[in-house]
């Protein structure tokens, strides 16, 4: 490739020029019209806009890219990065329409020029493909999911004989865990072990010779995984020529949740734009809660003094969600946080409904508060979708489903499986994806083995003579299979040979589904409703280019499953949220619940170790009351049920208020305990004290 920097006088960025309405920018408040018109259009210093919750970040960042293009920047020069494909795709959908109000018809012809708006990890496979030459990638090559690399890391230890030690290895997940946090966080493997994984530090010298063959496995098979997209991106940045013609590629480089990057992600954007000119970065320390994902809270806070050029900093603190009331709450919540940017958040929504905290006895108690609650701003107008249950984990929520569901209450569990999660969507995908990369051995072992008459032995015979071939569909068509499978693999060897062709797309997706579909029914008793997924992965797959691209969008980014249980049973009925807080964030609800804030759920049992674990359980409170419109309620009860330590076994333990809302700040919180005096048949509230009264009994004799 030449690495000469491509003229960036296009026709299309001289059609921009045009004059702009004098209300282009009237419906921003001060702050976001200043975080759009930083630098004028033009290739300006570094911008860091601190985004308070439901303080308008998408549409002031959406604004800012259709301010720029106004301006007469090239769409084509600017680079997008969000953290997921629908935010991605809903800016651009943005975009277009704001510099239409501007420019008209000719706004439509020029953001489809924005093509660069996309995941990180789907901004680096392009990159990767465009510059496989130069770095020595075949730009053929195919990428795991998270199940399939713990497969290929499962099939290399047991090759290396480290699935037969006399004490127990860790598992497969456990392992590309540590491996994705070294790579991720940039961390040495003795530092990711002692902090995170400390029962696996034995193992460290056997966990780099695991990590070296899965490495080379990889290579082999030209497959790579969700870090390699990162990692082959930042090692590409550490060479100076290929950096500086990938930073001169974009004149502008904006990216969405930065609080949410890790060290990877920070170093290629500081490699691309050593400078930081051009470069805007938007997001709110106080909502970093993704450490476990090895998100870096510092990149955001050290950001301001990272270049030569100091940072300009614009706070967005006015808030659209909320009451007042409640941001009133959650200002003090945060306000106790060691370090942060300065901000509090404000409104013109004025409420005298204060957050309410709610104190039960036990967690029984605690579901039946939420039911009473949920169905009595239902009765006053208040949809279910328009309330939400938030909880620190998936299995706080158990005794409030079986509450709901006695109740006749429909709900929605968020977090459920994804498309790439169900086996029958998988096994399709590893179709296609093994057509498109024979060396991609976790694939062709998945399929393969579809077929009765063939199990492990008989795959890699399979897979062994198609290497062996100059041509690999011949391999499969002259393999001779056992003796169960000889009916079926002949279809198989067909269907390969044609895919191998990519003579059509999608219709290579419905060829490759008609040949699957016996072999749904065979192994699944609810086939129909699994068929029903795979013609919807057919619709969305006509609405990609190439069978390429579709596996590597949906790879990086799935979509949900439609017959996961955790679903509503339809679409257009009515049903509760229940979601965690980590899932929640993004999102707002007019009334919401918090379950168990109490300590050891929040913060977590498992999260009071370090100040840094302290601090992040600290912004995932307030990330939940910040969800809230108009109504909030936390929930505090006085026991609840811990599951699956080792040292006690699965117990009640007393509680008490989490540590986040401290005595001073009550003020900005209402108090009351359920059930009610009425519902308690007179006996007033649960009181909120504990005494030991078999101490006193006993001492009465002493």
């Amino acid at each position: 490739m030449n690495l000469a920097v491509r003229d960036s006088n296009s026709a299309q960025a001289s059609a921009a020029q045009a004059p702009q309405p004098k209300d282009h920018l009237a419906r921003l408040n001060d702050a976001q019209r200043a975080a759009v018109e930083h630098g004028g259009g033009q290739v300006a210093a570094p911008l860091l806009i601190i985004a308070g919750a439901g303080s308008g970040k998408t549409n002031t960042l959406a604004h800012r890219v259709a301010h720029l293009i106004v301006k007469g920047a090239d769409p084509r020069r600017i680079l997008l990065m969000t953290f997921s494909r629908r935010a991605a795709s809903e800016m651009t959908r943005r975009v277009e329409r704001i510099a239409a109000e501007v420019m008209g018809d000719r706004a439509a012809v020029l953001t489809e020029g924005l093509t660069w708006a996309g995941t990180f990890h789907s901004v680096g496979a392009r990159l990767l493909r465009d510059y496989a030459l130069e770095i020595g990638l075949d730009p053929a090559f195919t990428i795991h999911d998270r199940e399939d690399s713990a497969d290929l890391m499962n099939l290399v230890r047991h090759e290396i004989g480290l699935s037969k030690t006399e004490s127990r290895f860790p598992a497969k997940a456990t392992c590309l865990s540590i491996y994705s946090r070294a790579v991720n966080g940039q961390s040495e493997l003795e530092q990711v072990l002692g902090k995170y994984f400390p029962w696996c530090i034995g193992w460290a010298d056997e966990l780099k010779q695991l990590f070296a063959a899965y490495v080379d496995a990889k290579q082999a098979q030209n497959v790579l995984d969700y870090d390699d997209l990162l990692l082959w991106w930042a090692q590409m940045c550490a060479e100076p020529a290929i950096a500086e013609h990938l930073g001169a590629r974009f004149d502008h480089v904006l990216v969405d949740e930065y609080q949410d990057t890790n060290r990877l992600q920070a170093s290629i954007l500081t490699a691309m734009k050593p400078d930081g000119r051009g470069l805007t970065v938007v997001g709110d320390d106080a909502q970093s809660i993704y450490s476990f994902r090895a998100a870096e809270v510092r990149n955001i806070l050290d950001f301001p003094k990272l270049f030569a050029e100091p940072a300009q900093i614009v706070t967005l603190d006015r808030n659209y969600r909320s009451t007042d009331a409640i941001l009133s709450a959650a200002n003090a919540v945060i306000g106790e946080a060691s370090e942060r940017f300065t901000k509090n958040l404000w409104t013109e929504r004025r409420s005298a409904e204060k957050p309410l905290l709610v104190t039960v006895r036990d967690e029984a108690e605690q579901a039946n508060h939420v039911c009473e609650g949920v169905l009595a701003a239902r009765e006053e107008g208040v949809a279910l979708k328009q309330q939400a249950v938030l909880f620190r984990a998936s299995h706080h929520s158990g005794p409030l489903e079986v509450e709901l569901t006695r109740r006749n209450i429909p709900f929605v569990k968020f977090g459920g499986l994804k498309f790439l999660d169900s086996a029958h969507v998988k096994d399709l995908l590893a179709l296609l994806r093994f057509a498109e990369n024979p060396r991609d051995r976790v694939a062709g072992f998945r399929v393969l083995q579809l077929m009765p008459g063939i199990g492990l032995s008989a795959a890699s015979n399979a897979m062994e003579a198609m290497e062996r071939a100059l041509d690999v569909s011949l391999g499969l068509q002259f393999f001779k299979p056992p003796a169960r499978a000889e009916t079926a693999f002949p279809d198989f060897a067909t269907l390969f040979a044609g895919l191998r062709q990519k003579s059509s797309w999608p219709g290579d997706l419905e060829r490759a589904r008609l040949w699957y579909e016996p072999h749904l029914e065979r192994m699944h008793e609810d086939a129909a409703m699994r068929r029903a997924d795979l013609l919807q992965l057919e619709q969305i797959a006509a609405g990609y280019p190439s069978r390429e691209r579709f596996l590597t969008d949906l790879t990086l980014d799935p979509p949900d499953a439609t017959s996961d249980e955790a679903g509503p049973p339809h679409l257009d009925e009515d049903y509760l949220i229940l979601s965690t807080i980590h899932s929640a964030k993004g999102q707002e609800w007019t009334k919401v619940f918090v379950l168990n804030a109490v300590d050891g759920c929040i913060p977590s049992d498992l999260a009071v170790g370090e100040k840094e674990e302290i601090e992040e359980e600290r912004r995932l409170l307030y990330v939940a009351m910040t969800r809230a419109k108009d109504s909030l309620h936390l929930i505090t009860p006085q026991r609840f049920f811990v599951h699956g330590q080792a040292a006690r076994g699965d117990r009640h333990v007393y509680a008490s208020r989490t540590r986040f809302i401290p005595d001073h700040i009550l003020g900005d919180f209402a108090r009351t305990s359920w059930p009610p005096p009425s519902a308690a048949q007179g006996k007033g509230p649960q009181p909120d004290v504990r005494v030991d009264l078999k101490a006193k009994m006993r001492g009465m004799w002493r």
